[in-house]
């Protein structure tokens, strides 16, 4: 009897793996009433043929609901209570022991799935046809009360369907009968010793397909899609699950069809909710499982008519496993559509003449440059040289919409999915091709296998697409009418805008709420449009507090009034609603940053890269609040993370420069108490070149558009002095050599044991070496870029000391003349840049400068610079550099013998004006003064 009922659920299950055969006999009506089984049969038979309407209005579903029962006169609410009621009360009512608790539980399970199936027929699959809109044979008066009650069911939490649906009732039916039945069987009120375990893939087959006609993520749907999702795996998640469960009742091939289909609507549902990771994992698994191998390969051919010599195309190798590389069967039915090779052919040609672009790339049979070939390896299939599988079809499809949404929107993108399309091309037959909604053939039972693998749009949402490219040619007339069709308000509004008709947009709004006064679509809509936060109010009235948003808009029109309390708190409302909508996160993050709560804003911002890990704009903000907090190992992770997507931002890419050091800092201190300093400074050093490639990015990034706010001299500073301390440091040396304390305390290390360590020292200290001159390099090239741009006397001072590190003194001292002038000259501050209009007038004035040093301090003040001798700040500025030109110029003239840099350092510091003779800048001059001096005499000839 377990196989039996086992049996039921396979059937089932059948329907939407594999097609009817053409020839099925039409069900007959259960031969004995009094027998369940023979309506479980009857009722298999209906779904299998596509005859849903028939399962529904039959006497096997009437023993389940009793609908002839029911008081249709009362609110569709109450009836559809008590039909929940007697459905649990006909599962409860077998007495017959475990066999006849499993045939009830079948019977529901197959009346739920009949009007499932129907829903999807409407509105997904097709043909469209005329079917009732309440899946009870019921005389309804007020047809619209029961639809408005159904699409009010479908959007509990907040979210709001993709358009206008037909027969919603449907599928509301259905997910009550299985969820009903579903916790009794898993709560342990009925007894069934025979499980029904595939009532959870059922359950999450009805709840995917509820999320795809939403408008936006729910995550109560999400939440339950996990666990019913999640039981599915658990129980057919493997072959060997599957096998055990149905054993002898499986066709051939079949155990790896229902595997793979089980992980490919797993990672459709990962899809649908962005979980990429989560994805890639169960189409694996499905690749495996339906025999599999996926690789991509570069074949020679042509993409074009007049393509004259064969290029790479890249084509999908597609490798069988040795189970399934003996025959090149399919598992289609005879009632789909196949072409032979001659057709095939035909049918390629006839695309050439209509366009210049072949449909599929044709290949070379020979000269395939990567070694595979369709006619030598039987195994391998590209371009269907061996027929793939229907299954195998949809996990191809699947690998391509992988790529769709983990990989950028570009033309790039389209490349890397055309391999995976063309595949599927150029099957000789497929489920997978466009049928027209409106035809009568291929029939639905046809058309609903695989229709949850292939993510099938919805008929409303591929009519959305319709209206917005109708926008896009400027037939908005069109466009409109789809739209109203719809009932898409939104999408209403923003053709009337266009049209500059908003008063039209109001007054169709209006005429609309006149009709449906509960609808909080509507009311949202209306205050778009008129900018009036009583809508709002209004639409979560009429919504039972259930209209996130209407709260959202709330919350934004808080925001741009400046009330970034209130928006903070309507955004909280808005996400307890329905939480995977990451665009609310980020705003809630920016409310609250704007309201000073940066716990709250951190996050929001976290949720929001948690739900949208590409949000750039999050990711930085993260960055931002960890360097407000302190938090640099945190914040360079951020940026790092907010630089995939935003690396044309200058500011962002100075930000991380910062956090860069810092964290390198961070580093070289937690190391103080463990290893020597010059592990700590190696610990520093990619750093340093983190900081310095930021800063070359944001030179690239903005080179053209000068205005010195790009160049950070604080930054440079800080990466100065690290360069000059590595370069200052002396390796370390080993303290088993050099500690005497240690020598006292342990043995004396032989002599091999201290050649090892010597050449130990002796390459640490050439790589150190080496990799210093490579910072300074770096630095140095970064630095003249700078000069080159803006003339700034701190970044001149910069540039002398790397010279100096470099060994040339002459260039050092020429970079220390060009700082003292630049701190001279009225209009030449710390922080502004030089103009480059001046760039001239400042040479000519060093020369003139130089003509004219041996006039008296008094009148060269009086020339020019006046303005330094009033500012105590400045001074101090010019006073230090003009004590590093000197220092410099003693030492040329150490090195070189030379008087004429004395006589130059002389004639300078005696033209410094006493204003400020209280500094110890001041009295630093008058020190150097002296020791020229008597350098000076020192130097005379005897």
């Amino acid at each position: 009897m377990t196989q039996i009922l086992r049996g039921y659920e396979l059937r089932l299950l059948r329907c939407t793996l594999t097609p009817p055969p053409s020839d099925s006999p039409s069900p007959s009506p259960p031969s004995d009433p009094n027998n369940l089984h023979s309506h479980v049969n009857f009722l298999l038979n209906c779904i299998q043929s596509g005859n849903y309407l028939q399962a529904l209005s039959s006497d096997s579903a009437e023993l389940v609901t009793a609908s002839t029962q029911l008081d249709s006169t009362k609110s569709p609410d109450r009836v559809y209570s008590d039909l929940m009621e007697r459905v649990e009360q006909f599962i409860r009512d077998g007495g017959g022991g475990d066999e006849e608790n499993g045939c009830r539980v079948l019977l529901v399970i197959c009346v739920a799935i009949a009007a499932f199936f129907c829903f999807i027929q409407c509105n997904i699959t097709g043909p469209v046809s005329e079917i009732p809109e309440c899946p009870l044979p019921l005389k309804v008066e007020e047809s619209k009360e029961w639809d408005n009650w159904a699409r009010n069911q479908l959007i509990s939490d907040g979210a709001h369907l993709l358009g206008k649906f037909s027969c919603l009732q449907y599928i509301v039916f259905a997910k009550m009968l299985v969820m009903r039945t579903k916790d009794l069987l898993f709560e342990g009120s009925i007894s069934s010793a025979y499980g029904i375990r595939s009532i959870s893939w059922w359950l999450a087959r009805v709840l995917l397909i509820e999320q795809r006609i939403l408008d936006e993520l729910s995550s109560s749907l999400f939440d339950l899609l996990q666990v019913s999702m999640g039981e599915t795996l658990r129980h057919f998640g493997t072959l060997e699950q599957v096998t055990s469960y149905w054993g002898d009742e499986l066709r051939n091939e079949e155990v790896a069809d229902i595997t793979s289909t089980v992980h490919l609507e797993a990672g459709i549902m990962e899809q649908t909710y962005g979980r990429v990771d989560s994805c890639r994992l169960h189409l694996e698994s499905a690749e495996v499982a339906s025999g599999i191998q996926l690789s991509l390969t570069g074949v020679l051919g042509y993409r074009t008519v007049h393509q004259v010599e064969p290029k790479q195309q890249r084509v999908l190798v597609v490798e069988r496993s040795s189970s399934d590389s003996g025959g090149t069967s399919s598992t289609m039915s005879p009632g789909i559509k196949t072409h032979d090779s001659t057709t095939a052919k035909n049918d390629q040609h006839e695309r050439s003449q209509a366009s210049e672009i072949h449909m599929t790339p044709i290949l070379l049979e020979t000269g395939d440059v990567s070694g595979i070939g369709a006619q030598d390896n039987q195994n391998v299939a590209p371009h269907g040289a061996a027929p793939l599988k229907a299954v195998q079809q949809a996990v191809i499809l699947a690998r391509c919409l992988l790529i769709e949404i983990s990989s950028r929107h570009d033309e790039l993108q389209r490349w890397d999915m055309a391999p995976f399309i063309e595949t599927i091309d150029s099957q000789p037959s497929s489920f997978f091709t466009v049928e027209g909604m409106h035809n009568t053939l291929p029939g639905v039972a046809q058309r609903i296998p695989f229709c949850y693998v292939a993510n099938i749009p919805t008929i409303p949402a591929l009519r959305k697409e319709h209206g917005e490219l109708l926008i896009s040619c400027g037939l908005m007339g069109e466009a409109i009418t789809i739209f109203e069709s719809l009932e898409l308000w939104d999408n209403l509004i923003y053709c009337y805008c266009l049209l500059e008709k908003k008063a039209a947009a109001v007054q169709l709004i209006k005429k609309r709420l006149s009709e449906m006064p509960n609808d909080p679509r509507l009311w949202c809509s209306l205050g778009d449009v008129t900018n009036d936060d009583s809508c709002y109010d209004k639409a979560i009235e009429v919504s039972n507090n259930k209209s996130a948003r209407a709260k959202r808009s709330l919350a934004r029109s808080a925001y741009n009034r400046g009330d970034y309390e209130t928006s903070k708190i309507m955004w909280g409302a808005a996400l307890a609603l329905n939480s995977l909508y990451p665009d609310g996160w980020f705003a809630l993050g920016s409310a609250a940053l704007k309201a000073r709560d940066v716990d709250k804003a951190l996050v929001g911002f976290t949720k929001a890269v948690q739900l949208d890990p590409e949000n750039g704009e999050a990711w930085n903000n993260i960055a931002c609040l960890h360097m407000i907090r302190k938090r640099s190992e945190e914040a360079f992770i951020a940026f790092n993370e907010a630089l995939k997507f935003k690396r044309d931002s200058w500011q962002m890419w100075a930000q991380y420069s910062h956090v860069a050091m810092d964290v390198g800092n961070i580093r070289k201190e937690s190391l103080d108490m463990f290893v020597c300093h010059w592990h700590k400074s190696v610990s520093n050093a990619s750093a340093v070149v983190n900081a310095l490639e930021a800063v070359q990015m944001v030179l690239h990034i903005t080179s053209g558009k000068v205005t010195g706010k790009e160049i950070d001299a604080d930054l440079l500073e800080r990466v100065m002095l690290e360069v000059e301390e590595r370069a200052s440091s002396r390796p370390f040396t080993s303290p088993s050599v050099s500690d005497d304390t240690f020598l006292t305390t342990q043995p004396c290390p032989d002599d091999s044991h201290n050649d090892s360590i010597n050449k130990l020292e002796q390459r640490i200290a050439v790589g150190r070496s080496r990799e210093t001159e490579q910072l300074v390099e770096l630095f140095g090239k970064i630095l003249q870029q700078i000069v080159k741009r803006v003339s700034r006397a701190d970044i001149w001072g910069l540039y002398a000391r790397w010279q100096k590190l470099k060994g040339d003194l002459t260039m050092c001292s020429e970079a220390l003349l060009k700082q003292v002038r630049l701190y001279q000259v009225s209009f030449g501050g710390s922080q502004s840049p030089l103009p480059k209009a001046y760039a001239a007038i400042l040479l000519v004035y060093q020369f003139f400068f130089i003509c004219m040093a041996s006039a008296s301090a008094s009148r060269s003040n009086a020339f020019i610079g006046s303005d330094l001798w009033k500012d105590r700040d400045r001074f101090k500025l010019y006073a230090r550099a003009s004590l590093e030109l000197c220092k410099v110029y003693m030492e040329i003239s150490s090195s070189t013998g030379s008087r004429r840099e004395l006589s130059t350092a002389d004639m300078h510091l005696k033209n410094v004006a006493e204003s400020f003779s209280d500094t110890e800048e001041f009295r630093d001059l008058q020190a150097c003064l002296d020791e020229v001096k008597k350098q000076q005499s020192d130097s005379m000839p005897t």
